[in-house]
């Protein structure tokens, strides 16, 4: 909990790089959370009373949280050797909306994040594997669901804002209601279901899954006042945009994906 003159300064800050940030025209659906509020990563977290069961995966009474995924619920076959392939290749992602919502989705914006989240992994996977486009001997081939896709409410962000000493309550909201720290209920939703098989046998290497949601009023309180307002900034800009948060948990999740498999890899995590 954020004791008052931690949330003022956080508060302050934030909002001054939000507003460069705003005024610089970083709000648009193309363009991630700019430099100056940092990788933005932070600004959602794992629901895990959110994990959906769409079927996709093999088994998931066999996931179960990691150490290492920030909340990520994963299997992978103990027989497993990561060091046998040393190429990757991303399948077409499957997407589903949360059901009675969002009805009115742009297919537009679903190619832009598909292709938006299959650059990240291929960007976090490059130093390590090969990203190629056939399956085979060597090959992982990773499958991704995206599941109860839902975009943040932007007219009751706005609405929120605008009430005096309103971002106070709401700052407080999610925990009172059940979701992460610092989330509100309009905020946006990402679930991923997550398969890697033999690109030979077919044979399934390891499953996950997770669900991130976006959180308003985040800080990084690990990062010292600058990082921590950066997050905070992040996360405020990004309640402005329709899937700022869903891109926040790509990359989340392909920098996750990256350096485990570089520690099952033995090797040195990339970023």
């Amino acid at each position: 909990m954020l004791n008052n003159d931690r949330l003022t300064t956080y508060w302050a800050r934030g909002a001054a790089l939000a507003g460069m940030a705003l005024i610089t025209g970083c709000a648009s659906l193309n363009s991630g959370v700019s430099g100056l509020m940092g990788s933005g990563t932070g600004v959602t977290a794992t629901d895990p009373t959110r994990l959906t069961q769409s079927g996709f995966l093999s088994d998931y009474a066999r996931l179960k949280p990691t150490p290492w995924g920030e909340g990520i619920q994963c299997w992978a076959d103990p027989r497993l050797d990561a060091k046998r392939y040393d190429k990757v290749l991303i399948a077409p992602m499957v997407v589903t909306l949360k059901p009675g919502r969002n009805q009115a989705v742009d297919p537009a914006d679903l190619k832009i994040l598909t292709d938006y989240f299959h650059a990240s992994l291929a960007t976090a996977l490059k130093p390590q594997l090969q990203v190629v486009n056939q399956p085979g001997r060597g090959v992982v081939v990773l499958r991704i669901a995206l599941t109860n896709l839902v975009p943040t409410g932007i007219t009751r962000s706005l609405t929120g804002t605008l009430v005096p000493y309103g971002f106070v309550a709401e700052a407080g909201s999610g925990v009172a209601t059940g979701r992460p720290a610092g989330s509100t209920p309009y905020l946006g939703e990402t679930g991923m279901e997550m398969q890697f098989r033999d690109g030979g046998s077919g044979a399934v290497l390891a499953e996950c899954r997770d669900t991130q949601i976006g959180r308003k009023y985040a800080a990084d309180l690990n990062a010292g006042v600058t990082g921590a307002a950066q997050t905070w900034a992040s996360g405020y800009v990004n309640s402005f945009q329709s899937w700022a948060y869903a891109r926040n948990a790509f990359d989340k999740w392909s920098t996750l994906t990256a350096n485990r498999i570089a520690e099952l890899r033995g090797a040195t995590p990339t970023r």
